[in-house]
Order: structure tokens, then sequence, then C-alpha cells
């Protein structure tokens, strides 16, 4: 008797910039988890945050400095009705991740700089590799001499567990290296500071590093050795491909 199907095949290499940042901390164990997951994707549907992102990501673009709106957001989708338990699921699990940054919410930890809207379609191919690396805005500023310096901002969140500072590090490097190749024609445009992942659960905006162009290089041989692995990469077990 057939088995229903369990997982699709990703046959080329594909990663978004959170399981990428995740691979450059994990152990050697944990990175092939990583990679077996992201080429063979569950087919059950999995709880995003996508309604969450969305309200913050307009929440920060309008200068809203109002931390009700997203407790007020929040309620809005407790109170929807749900066609099926995964969608009750999706409606509060979106509603904690926005009750969370409302919490802890200080717009003293924004940036001093514009934000502006950005192509969150935008995608890379890192040395074989198809990256989202999730950007949500752009930022921008102008120095006292005239000239701009950018950036890039993501957003991160998990229940109840604060964002580790090294992989957003990692995560905020490769936004740097993002904002570098859309900079191409100007090498000094991008800013470490204004590359920032923000840990919805805190509210902490954590900027690239000094070092980040280095780390954005070591990515970039990750993913090499990923493009190079990833047809060997095992599915899981007792998985059954779509």
């Amino acid at each position: 008797m057939p088995h229903n199907p369990t997982h699709r095949l990703v046959e080329s290499p594909k990663l978004s910039g959170r399981y990428l940042a995740d691979y450059m901390v994990a152990s050697e164990r944990r990175r092939r988890t990583i990679i077996r997951d992201c080429k063979y994707r569950k087919i059950a549907q999995v709880i995003h945050h996508q309604l969450a992102k969305a309200f913050i990501t307009n929440f920060l673009k309008n200068g809203s400095a109002d931390a009700n709106l997203l407790m007020v957001e929040a309620e809005r989708l407790r109170d929807m009705m749900a066609d099926t338990p995964y969608y009750r699921d999706v409606y509060d699990n979106n509603a904690d991740f926005l009750e969370a940054y409302s919490n802890a919410f200080d717009s003293n930890k924004l940036p001093a700089a514009e934000i502006v809207p950005f192509d969150e379609d935008f995608k890379i191919d890192l040395n074989g590799v198809d990256l989202n690396p999730d950007i949500k805005l752009a930022l921008q500023r102008t120095t006292k001499t005239n000239r701009l310096r950018t950036g890039l901002l993501t957003i991160r969140y998990a229940k109840n567990k604060p964002l580790d500072n090294e992989t957003g590090l990692w995560q905020s490097s490769l936004l740097f290296g993002c904002r570098k190749m859309i900079d191409n024609e100007d090498e000094t445009a991008a800013e470490q500071k204004l590359c920032i992942t923000l840990d919805a659960c805190t509210g902490e905006m954590i900027e690239a590093p000094g070092d980040a162009l280095s780390r954005f290089k070591n990515m970039e041989a990750a993913c090499q050795s990923i493009a190079e692995r990833w047809a060997s990469v095992e599915p899981p077990e007792n998985a059954v491909l779509k």
C-alpha cells in the first residue's frame, strides 16, 4: 500500500539567510541536519510568521513609535475567525510575535537613518546556492560630508527564545555583504551599523560587526561547500518523497 508523501525534494541548493546564519554557528552534526531539512522540505503545513513580519515592516517604515499599535494588531489576529486549526495556530503565533515585539519595543534602539522600501523578493546566487536573505527594509543616511551610507534590515523571532548574538552577527554580516553587492559602484556606501538583524523577542538591533566582510567571505565559502555536497545529501529516515 503506497504511503502519502512526507517530503518534497528541492533539487538545486536553496537556503534562506536565517538558515545560513544558523549553519555558520552550528556543530558539524547540526549543519548536516540544516542542509538535509533545506533539501527535503516537509509537506506538512508549517506555521509561518509572515503576517507579523509584514506588519512590523510597515510599522517601522511609517516611523511609528506607538508600540500599542502592535498590540492592537495582535488582538485583531487573535479575534479573527479561522477555517481550520492550522490557520488558528498561524493567527495566534503571529499575534504572539507582535505582542513580544510590542513589549520589547524601544524607539531609542532604532537606527539613526531613513527607512526606505526594498524589494523583498531580492535573492542572490552565492557560490551556487540560491539564497534569500529575507530583507525587509533598506536603511540610508547622509554624512556631514554629504556621502550616502546604506544598510539593510531583517527580522527574526522565536517564541520566548532570544536570538543568540553570534547568530545575529552572522546574519547581519550577510546583509552587509548583500548591501556591498547592491552598491557595487560605491565601495564605501555600505555601513556595518546600518546592516541590522532585529530580534523581535527582545527588541535588540544586532548590527554587523567590524569583521563583517571577512564573515561574508566565510559564508561564500560555506555556500560553495553546501552546493558541492547537495546532490549527496540523503533524505530523513522513513521519508516518502513527493
